[in-house]
């Protein structure tokens, strides 16, 4: 199973915000689409960064209350790691696991925004694809 699979599955539909935006509104967001995390992007194409809500936290508790007001450009990480179409299940578990993200966005060999996934993307497709293997193995054992 790879990435392109799971996005075939789950969609590819992928929420962003712009940098200017106030972190009140990307809670809002968040909130609203029931996720952890906003690609950060001026055009919807290009990522600027990320903001999940660990980053959210870090600020309210550096700036309190006033943090809603900032912009999102003050608290996203702008280091993003991504992911590719091809890249299977097992490394981005690996990937996820020893960098210890929730979230990689996925891009195109051009390097624009195709999908998002998380972790609990990946651990879904993982299981499905071990219930089919073991489905496959009890209709074996039955048949011998």
């Amino acid at each position: 199973m790879n990435v392109e699979e799971i996005l075939s599955v789950k969609g590819s539909a992928v929420a962003t915000i712009g940098p200017g935006a106030s972190l009140s509104d990307a809670t809002a967001s968040l909130r609203d689409h029931g996720i952890g995390a906003l690609i950060v992007s001026k055009d919807g194409r290009t990522i600027d960064g990320i903001l999940s809500e660990r980053d959210v936290v870090r600020s309210l508790a550096a700036h309190g209350a006033s943090t809603l007001g900032r912009a999102v450009s003050s608290a996203m990480s702008d280091e993003v790691v991504t992911c590719s179409p091809g890249d299977t299940a097992d490394q981005l578990m690996a990937m996820m696991s020893d960098r210890r993200f929730r979230h990689l966005p996925v891009t195109d060999d051009a390097g624009a925004l195709v999908g998002i996934i998380s972790i609990g993307d990946v651990v879904k497709a993982r299981l499905g694809q071990l219930e089919h293997e073991n489905d496959q193995l009890y209709e074996y054992i039955q048949g011998h």
